[in-house]
């Protein structure tokens, strides 16, 4: 029997249209790292963003009939301010809804990146 076991969760995947133009979303706007940015091989790139110090990485990966973009991620992301990062990514022309506040929740907001794929910002105290 094999002692092998799942030990954490790595990256999760966003398919994108254009892997240059994500990064550029994913690291100029949102702010995020490269982690990886190697070739594989027909055009494509291996490539990972992060927030600085964070175990888990964002791999954007290339969009294909089976895995299109526009989807749903389910990706939260932290921050510190809500507010504070709506107002950056309404100032960066980004497509974001407005914050949200329930009695007991943290403030939050969600958006779409540059192919429309949704994820989350959540303040995190």
């Amino acid at each position: 029997m094999s002692t092998a076991a799942i030990t954490g969760i790595y990256t999760v995947g966003v398919p994108v249209t254009d892997q240059a133009k994500a990064l550029a979303f994913y690291t100029g706007t949102l702010g995020l790292a490269t982690r990886v940015d190697a070739p594989m091989g027909n055009g494509s790139r291996w490539i990972e963003v992060a927030a600085g110090g964070a175990p888990t990485s964002v791999a954007l990966i290339p969009a294909k009939d089976a895995v299109p973009a526009g989807v749903e991620t389910g990706i939260r992301l932290g921050t510190s301010s809500a507010d504070e990062f709506h107002a950056r990514l309404v100032a960066a022309g980004a497509d974001v809804d407005e914050v949200l506040r329930w009695p007991g929740v943290p403030p939050m907001f969600a958006f779409r990146d540059q192919d429309g794929n949704g994820l989350e910002i959540v303040e995190q105290s």
